[in-house]
């Protein structure tokens, strides 16, 4: 998912800023893989028929174990910065060891098959430490009922997947201010998505929010993006900016109230505690 470059003090920013993943270190190197596999070809020209198909192949494979890699570093951030997730479907970065293995094995043909293995193991072991195996299982809050919590976060892949088809949407219209409005709604609704996520209980209250008013805005911004892109119309640009207004301000609001009412239950539940310590002769600091 695309992100906006700038901070609280480039122009257009708000303190609603949505809190975009942070690409570690490690994903940023991870592009790197890319560029490796181009070492091979010159060899590969040069050599034999064996030794050009080989290496024809080794490229490939390394070049899908690179982008199996970022797509795996990309999905374990997502499920990281979540208090409830599920685990991603495919093992990619397992997967990319994988493909790294065999992808070296490839190139190492030429000078025998042990030397292939050895080759394509050591690469395949070296792959996997650096860049760590994907989470292999689902995560929920604590003390939550682990169905409850597959609930949320089924609920809230759903969500984030309509954020993700608004971004994708706009996109191609290359409008900074357009794309500084979704990262203003999606930072509000992501607030949603974290409290619901706290406490699965929340999933009622916020359900029609996360499913029904989301798709409602997924659906919005493709049709006014297929009709900007053709006429240009402020009109449609104003009647949308205006949607996404009300939306944030209802998902803000209803979620304060789900926070006051989390803070609430509370309070009940220390009040009882309390009153129940003193009947048995204890009296809290």
């Amino acid at each position: 998912m695309a992100r906006r470059y700038g901070g609280k003090h480039s122009p257009g920013a708000t303190t609603a800023q949505a809190p975009a993943i942070r690409r570690r270190p490690m994903a940023a190197r991870s592009n790197l893989l890319f560029a490796a596999p181009f070492l091979l070809l010159p060899g590969a020209f040069i050599g034999s028929t064996e030794g050009l198909v080989a290496g024809l192949a080794a490229f490939g494979l390394l070049q899908g174990a690179a982008w199996l890699t970022r797509e795996g570093l990309t999905a374990q951030a997502a499920y990281e910065a979540r208090a409830v997730a599920r685990r991603p479907a495919i093992p990619r970065k397992i997967l990319g060891s994988v493909a790294t293995a065999l992808g070296l094995a490839a190139a190492g043909l030429p000078d025998g098959v042990l030397a292939a293995g050895l080759l394509g193991l050591a690469g395949g072991a070296l792959h996997l430490g650096a860049f760590g195996p994907d989470p292999l299982t689902n995560k929920s809050a604590p003390d939550a009922d682990p169905y409850e919590s597959s609930r949320v976060a089924r609920v809230v892949d759903d969500a984030e997947a309509h954020i993700a088809a608004m971004r994708a949407a706009l996109a191609p219209l290359r409008d900074r201010r357009l794309s500084e409005r979704v990262d203003r709604f999606e930072a509000t609704a992501r607030r949603m998505f974290r409290e619901v996520e706290s406490d699965p209980r929340d999933l009622v209250a916020a359900r029609r929010y996360l499913g029904v008013y989301l798709q409602g805005a997924r659906d919005a911004t493709e049709k006014f993006a297929d009709f900007y892109a053709r006429s240009r119309d402020e009109g449609a640009r104003s009647d949308w900016q205006a949607l996404m207004d009300d939306l944030q301000t209802n998902f803000a609001a209803r979620t304060e109230r789900l926070a006051i009412g989390n803070r609430e239950g509370l309070d009940i539940e220390i009040e009882v505690l309390r009153e129940r310590l003193e009947r048995e002769g204890v009296r809290p600091q």
